[in-house]
């Protein structure tokens, strides 16, 4: 199993400062940053783009640019995140495209690559292609809006990505993303987890220091 890493959401950062919400990431001795990407159709939402990474990187951000799609055509953005900034680019099985070919495009982009199931989906949906990702993100929310309750149905969804790693001697991360925190973190731990998405019980930490050491005991 992979060593537990911690990735604040930019979504629950300031939204006028987003650099100084990145800093605080980085001051805080953690090397991820999670980037939520809505294009308003596949999610009701609307967040950043492109720019907004390549932004951050011009303010003097060297944090590790996990950056997830949730896009209705995300192979048409891949390399325009990647030439932003992006460190590993994550899409979702959803909606309609070519999966395989988008995923090695990101490779050949020079990008690490995700893929991502929401809570509706089953695991059997990205089961086919966990021999060419470098992540699988469940979402353990309904993606759109950060602050959700964490879903604790999707607890078995993990543990069965993670059997199948184990398996099939595979060395991707599993990420959690949604509704994680100093309680529900530790069940997805349990379950396989490696990588937790925190965006509001990360920013809105009394103590910051003090929930890394907790995250970090998981």
């Amino acid at each position: 199993m992979h060593a537990i890493t911690l990735a604040p959401s930019l979504l629950a950062g300031d939204h006028a400062n987003l650099a100084a919400s990145a800093r605080v990431v980085s001051d805080h001795g953690l090397s991820w940053l999670h980037l939520d990407l809505m294009d308003g159709h596949f999610v009701p939402n609307l967040t950043f783009g492109p720019e907004t990474l390549a932004a951050l990187r011009r303010a003097g951000s060297k944090l590790f640019f996990d950056t997830h799609l949730m896009l209705s055509e995300p192979h048409r953005y891949v390399e325009a995140f990647a030439k932003a900034g992006a460190n590993l680019i994550s899409i979702h099985i959803e909606p309609s495209y070519d999966h395989a070919a988008t995923l090695a495009r990101i490779r050949q982009l020079g990008c690490q690559n995700g893929l991502v199931l929401n809570p509706d989906t089953p695991a059997s949906a990205i089961e086919p292609h966990l021999s060419a990702v470098d992540l699988i993100l469940v979402m353990t929310v309904q993606p759109g809006f950060g602050g959700q309750a964490f879903r604790r149905d999707m607890l078995p969804k993990l543990r069965q990505i993670d059997a199948w790693r184990r398996e099939r001697s595979l060395t991707f991360r599993l990420e959690v993303d949604g509704g994680v925190d100093l309680a529900t973190g530790p069940e997805c731990r349990a379950a396989g987890a490696d990588t937790f998405v925190a965006g509001t019980s990360f920013f809105r930490a009394p103590d910051k220091p003090a929930f890394i050491a907790a995250v970090n005991r998981w």
